[in-house]
């Protein structure tokens, strides 16, 4: 199993300007098998029936599938050397947060300039939210870059308060196009970036897996209407291996807004 050596100057890093490359971080085999459950994921309609339960939070329970419950996606969400950065990072206590997946196809259009920092209304960056974007296939010209606005993180600012530039270039960015299979990046989740479209030509699929964390101390805003069970699920499949009480608990969390 890889590990990664974080020193100091990279912890500060992170500080500073709020992500952290991780190339070939994930171990070949569990790629491999992330894989084939991101197809089964989108081929299934399974991934497609997980967004309808959320945009009409009034459906009647849960979807019939939840990522975390497939293996590999349940391995990678408490991935040791993982949450071993994360403490590092956050602190001894932090919450998962919730699990996307996906498998994005050659040619698909970017994203726009956002972040993701659960808090409504946005008001402080007291407490340390990461997002971990596991690029299965890595990062290259032909399935587009990540692009991130070092420091944003450090802005109190709405989601999408950068929207209407688009996926455009930003004085400042960096551009992240050149990360091999199983990479990893943490962003600190009030991070400004943009998901920049692959070719329209001679591309390739782009899978990804995003995973979120939060530090303890303050409560989440769920995303999803179904969190409760995501949460119950983990526990019941003993994913935090006895060595992590806080990271299923569902005291750390808001209700799930009407």
């Amino acid at each position: 199993m890889p590990t990664v050596a974080v020193d100091g100057s990279r912890i500060d890093g992170f500080a500073e300007c709020g992500y952290l490359l991780l190339p070939g971080f994930l171990p070949g085999e569990l790629v491999s098998r992330l894989e084939v459950e991101v197809d089964h994921w989108v081929d299934s309609g399974l991934r497609e029936r997980s967004i309808a339960a959320c945009v009409d939070p009034s459906r009647p329970g849960p979807p019939p599938s939840v990522e975390i419950e497939l293996a590999a996606h349940g391995e990678l969400a408490t991935h040791p050397p993982l949450l071993t950065l994360l403490r590092v990072l956050m602190g001894a206590d932090f919450v998962f947060h919730h699990l996307h997946s996906d498998r994005r196809p050659a040619g698909a259009d970017g994203k726009a300039w956002h972040h993701d920092y659960e808090q409504t209304p946005q008001h402080d960056r007291t407490y340390t939210m990461i997002h971990a974007l596991h690029y299965l296939g890595g990062l290259d010209a032909s399935v587009g870059g990540l692009a991130v606005l070092p420091g944003s993180h450090r802005e109190v600012a709405d989601k999408d308060a950068k929207a209407h530039l688009g996926s455009a270039e930003l004085p400042g960015e960096v551009l992240i196009d050149d990360l091999p299979p199983g990479s990893t990046v943490l962003l600190h989740s009030a991070l400004f970036h943009t998901r920049r479209p692959g070719p329209a030509f001679g591309g390739r699929p782009r899978y990804m897996v995003d995973g979120s964390y939060g530090q303890c101390g303050t409560r989440w805003p769920p995303v999803k209407p179904y969190w409760r069970h995501v949460l119950d699920r983990a526990r019941e499949l003993g994913l935090d291996r006895g060595h992590w009480p806080e990271l299923f608990a569902e005291h750390h969390f808001t209700h799930y807004p009407a």
